[in-house]
């Protein structure tokens, strides 16, 4: 697709969000894929013709087109500094990683995320303005490690490096006692936001006279050190 034929690209303007993904590499092709397949409008973007025409021929995206992204004029012709959230998934190439999320930033771009092959390739992208860096390898390392030791946590989503809202299976211990008995705020500084039961329906903010039975879910949110706290004793 030429960058001619995207003029229509600038016409969007429907109520559905609309993401552009540049790098059409394992991950970019993930986060296309997920999304298109979301119902979002995506984009996919990549420097590569063949990687742009399988975009297209294995539809994880809506429209394709090759373009070099830190060609600042590129990007404008081809109408993506008019998209609200722009995915830099190039992360094997520091200088044109780095490259493209300025290009973005200075363009106008509202949200940009970026991925980010190394500690040094995150400080960088941080300060050329990226709103969010993901560093998919450590994440996913520190997932399994997660996954090995602390099994009865289901999904956990850091805050910050000291707050996380953590979702886990219902110990033993806490089977058929009520949130008031068990003292979570007095005993371990956390709050149960949501109970999931074995229909998967949620409550959220249950009553203190809530009894929890085994083999539910909740969802609470604390200091990392008091959710450790909790994990280890439990």
């Amino acid at each position: 697709m030429s960058l001619s034929s995207l003029n229509f690209l600038r016409n969007f303007r429907t109520e559905k969000q609309q993401f552009a993904v540049i790098g059409m590499g394992r991950f970019g092709r993930a986060v296309a894929l997920t999304l298109h397949n979301a119902g979002y409008e995506v984009l996919a973007v990549d420097r590569d013709e063949k990687r742009v025409s399988q975009a297209l021929s294995n539809r994880i995206a809506a429209h394709a087109i090759q373009l070099d992204s830190t060609e600042i004029s590129a990007l404008k012709e081809a109408g993506i500094l008019e998209f609200n959230t722009v995915i830099v998934a190039i992360g094997n190439y520091l200088a044109e990683s780095v490259t493209t999320t300025l290009n973005l930033k200075e363009g106008g771009i509202d949200f940009v995320v970026a991925k980010a092959s190394s500690e040094t390739h995150m400080k960088i992208l941080k300060k050329v303005g990226a709103d969010h860096v993901v560093f998919p390898e450590r994440e996913m390392g520190c997932e399994l490690a997660r996954l090995l030791t602390k099994p009865r946590i289901l999904d956990q989503f850091e805050l910050d490096s000291n707050y996380s809202i953590v979702e886990m299976v219902v110990p033993k211990e806490f089977d058929g006692k009520t949130i008031a008995e068990l003292e979570l705020r007095s005993k371990y500084g956390l709050t149960l936001l949501v109970i999931r039961d074995e229909n998967d329906k949620l409550e959220i903010n249950p009553l203190p006279n809530r009894r929890l039975k085994k083999g539910a879910v909740i969802v609470v949110l604390g200091s990392n050190d008091d959710i450790n706290r909790l994990i280890d004793k439990t």
